[in-house]
């Protein structure tokens, strides 16, 4: 029998494993919590078309890490979800945990153990207060559902959260580029060309080491330690704080072999940046651009105060910096992929005079 609307969750252990993957899928229904192990069923086929069935609402809290997370592992894609962090946000909720919306909306007290949050769920047999905790997690979605539903509709708002989560059904797993992961290395940004071909050379071994030895990157030597290294190659690198075990001997001597190689390769082009959506603006201009940008600011406010909301769901930041510098091309922004349709609908007009007010 089909269920109208189902809770779910996962655990993963990036925290303790590499590459990722989940190790746990928490459904619920009505009340009734369920635990499957995806590390112990071999063919999950049953659960994707349950998460493509329009008919059987999926309710997730925070749910962007669960819907990439189950595309990348499964292949599982989504069709009508529910966030009840999304359904918070939305009604003006400050505390948007899964413990405080519950507590808010419910009244029920869930204590959430930060130990259990970040333990390693690869572990089996799973002890009684991993389920427990696990459980916790979907036990009372459904009902937090009816009850912030129940809020939005008086509010106006349903319509505003059914697109937010169709946007987020919609999210898949995107791999990361191999040739420029690299570049995602934390303080990479000020090295020269030459530096970047050594922290390639460098990320590229620490990745193999991560795969070797199960264990993410992050736990094999820090960010810190590459840069420090790229920066400065022909330095004494035992003495780097966090280098670990990557100061001893062996170790060491694959590093000064990866640097001289890196040192002999071509310097690094970097990727030329998207672009920002910035126009190429005189002095002037980009004065009065700032106070546009600064009235449209307090337009969103404004808004934002009579609704008791965050200023951020109403309207991107980075399109009222756009029509802050082209005012004229305000119907082209609302065909902007990060405008949504509930946005135009309820604001547009209202920015759109707005912006006219600006031009005189």
């Amino acid at each position: 029998m089909r269920e109208s609307c189902v809770g779910l969750d996962i655990e993963g252990n990036g925290f303790f494993r590499y590459p990722e993957r989940v190790c746990l899928v928490q459904m619920s229904i009505k009340d009734r919590p369920y635990l499957i192990d995806p590390l112990q069923i071999d063919c999950l086929l049953p659960l994707k078309q349950v998460f493509l069935d329009p008919g059987t609402v999926k309710i997730l809290h925070a749910g962007d890490y669960d819907v990439r997370s189950l595309d990348r592992d499964f292949d599982f894609q989504f069709r009508n979800i529910f966030d009840t962090s999304i359904a918070a946000s939305f009604v003006g909720s400050k505390r948007l945990g899964l413990d405080a919306v519950l507590k808010e909306y419910l009244g029920v007290e869930v204590t959430k153990s930060k130990k259990l949050q970040r333990s390693d769920w690869t572990i089996r047999p799973l002890s009684k207060e991993a389920q427990s905790y696990a459980a916790d997690d979907v036990r009372y979605l459904v009902k937090a559902r009816k009850s912030l539903s129940k809020k939005l509709k008086s509010l106006g708002r349903l319509e505003w959260v059914a697109e937010e989560c169709e946007r987020l059904a919609s999210l898949r797993f995107v791999p990361r580029d191999e040739d420029t992961a690299f570049l995602r290395v934390k303080g990479c940004g000020n090295l020269d060309g030459k530096s970047l071909a050594v922290l390639k050379n460098l990320y590229e071994l620490r990745e193999d080491e991560a795969i070797g030895r199960d264990r993410p990157p992050f736990k094999i030597v820090s960010d810190g330690v590459l840069v420090t290294i790229a920066e400065n190659p022909k330095g004494d690198h035992r003495k780097i704080k966090g280098i670990g075990k990557w100061g001893n001997s062996d170790m060491l001597g694959r590093i000064r072999s990866l640097v001289e190689d890196g040192l002999k390769e071509d310097p690094v082009v970097l990727p030329k940046r998207k672009s920002s959506g910035r126009f190429h603006l005189s002095h002037s201009e980009r004065e009065l651009a700032k106070l546009r940008l600064k009235k449209l600011k307090q337009w969103r406010i404004s808004i934002a105060e009579d609704l008791k909301v965050e200023a951020s769901l109403l309207w991107p930041l980075i399109s009222l910096n756009r029509i802050s510098q082209t005012p004229g091309s305000i119907d082209q922004e609302f065909e902007m992929k990060e405008i949504r349709r509930w946005q135009v609908k309820e604001f547009g007009d209202d920015l759109r005079r707005t912006v006219t007010s600006l031009n005189e």
